[in-house]
């Protein structure tokens, strides 16, 4: 069973852009219910289909499966839900992780987060400078609430 340990930040500043290369990514979902969800992904020149439980903490189990990009996009456009996500992925290396920026474009323009992924619920580790606040339990950033609720609807 693949089990996903992920903590969740807004990201302060721009001192991180110089730090990696990002992907472009699209993605939508197939189907949400009950916090369990099946998303489909091009990113870059791949695409995937992944399979989420329902979130427990910060821990859920999760399933991946190459597919073929051909297939992901008529799925995105065809199948999803809309809007779909628009994002740049950056990876950036600090301190032993690997720190994920997403900086979101269309219906999510201007929202930018960082992803850890852990081990283990209560692994340590030590905040970059560009990271802010904690939003690993508010699930307006989940990346399927963005679909059915975008960043560029809330009042800021």
């Amino acid at each position: 069973m693949g089990t996903e340990i992920e903590r969740k930040f807004l990201v302060t500043g721009d001192a991180w852009r110089g730090m990696a290369v990002g992907t472009e990514y699209r993605q939508g979902y197939l189907g949400s219910d009950q916090g369990q969800t099946v998303r489909v992904r091009i990113a870059g020149d791949k695409a995937f289909l992944t399979i989420k439980g329902k979130t427990s903490g910060i821990s859920r189990m999760e399933y991946e499966y190459p597919i073929p990009v051909e297939d992901a996009s008529v799925l995105l456009a065809e199948l999803c839900e809309q809007p779909i996500i628009e994002k740049k992925r950056y990876k950036i290396s600090c301190q032993g992780f690997v720190w994920e920026v997403d900086e979101f474009f269309g219906e999510n323009e201007g929202l930018l987060v960082a992803e850890i992924e852990l081990e283990e619920e209560g692994q340590e580790f030590e905040k970059p400078p560009w990271v802010g606040t904690e939003v690993s339990s508010d699930r307006r950033y989940a990346n399927v609430s963005l679909v059915k609720n975008p960043f560029s609807t809330w009042k800021h």
